[in-house]
């Protein structure tokens, strides 16, 4: 019955382990692609600020 017990117990602490594990890359991730998306916005900004401020649509933007 002891060893059942531990075998559950070790069961158990694999998983959270396990599932810390996911938490922590899964962060990872979202850190990585915020990153990614603010070089897009700021390399976005700074190509319409060399190009005369023009919108999506190619207009130029009347500030």
């Amino acid at each position: 019955m002891a060893n059942n017990q531990n075998d559950k117990g070790l069961a158990e602490g694999i998983k959270e382990t396990a599932g810390a594990a996911f938490h922590a890359l899964h962060s990872a991730l979202e850190t990585t692609e915020n990153v990614a998306m603010n070089a897009v916005d700021a390399t976005k900004n700074a190509a319409n600020n060399l190009t005369g401020n023009r919108n999506e649509k190619g207009q130029r933007n009347h500030n």
